[in-house]
Formats: C-alpha cells, structure tokens, sequence
C-alpha cells in the first residue's frame, strides 16, 4: 500500500460496517500522526541532502518506525487491542493515548522496554 493514501477510509470501507464514534475519533488522531510523518519524510527527501549524510537517514529511520507503530495502532483499532499495553494487559491512560495515538504500552512498561 502507497503510503500517501489515507488509511482511515481505506479502513472504514473495508470493515463494511460504519465504526463507532471512539474508534472513528482514535483513527483521525492516527491518520494526523501519519500524516504528519509523511510530511515529516517528505521534507527530508526535498531537503537535497545526500542520502549518505548520517543524520538525515537516522531521522528517516525513526520516521519510518513510527510510521509502522502506527500502521500496528490501525490494526489493533481493527482487532478490538487498541488502548490495551501489551505489556501489561492493562488499559493505557486515555490522557498517554491522546498524546501519542500509537502507543503499545503503559508509561511502566514503555520504561521497563527502554
């Protein structure tokens, strides 16, 4: 998949059957985040530094993990998980969702993971 199409209509259709009022707010909140990285990306590439220089393909790098945690969020949306740490098994704080939509664990278990 491109990674310059939406993923929120994309989802919406696919599931054929219209999503909750939470679920559609929590995959705008994960649309904006990869959207913003796209951006993110975007601009580096438009930059015209050379793909060698070390700092702009660390940021690339980190650009395209995040990317992919929330690719993981939009499925855990789909499978019901989403909200759940997968360290713990406990809910993750709404307020720690808002700020980053595509969390996998609670602020112990992110620590104990670092």
């Amino acid at each position: 998949m491109s990674l310059d199409l939406p993923r929120t209509e994309a989802r919406t259709e696919a599931r054929g059957r219209a999503a909750s009022p939470a679920a559609d707010e929590i995959r705008q909140r994960l649309e904006h985040a990869r959207s913003t990285r796209l951006a993110q990306l975007k601009a580096l590439d438009e930059s015209g530094q050379s793909s060698d220089d070390h700092l702009t393909s660390t940021q690339k790098e980190a650009i395209k993990r995040v990317l992919a945690e929330i690719d993981e969020a939009f499925a855990r949306v789909d499978d019901g998980t989403y909200g759940t740490c997968l360290g713990c098994g406990k809910a993750v704080p709404p307020e720690r969702l808002e700020i980053l939509p595509h969390t996998r664990h609670c602020v112990a278990c992110q620590r104990r993971a670092n």
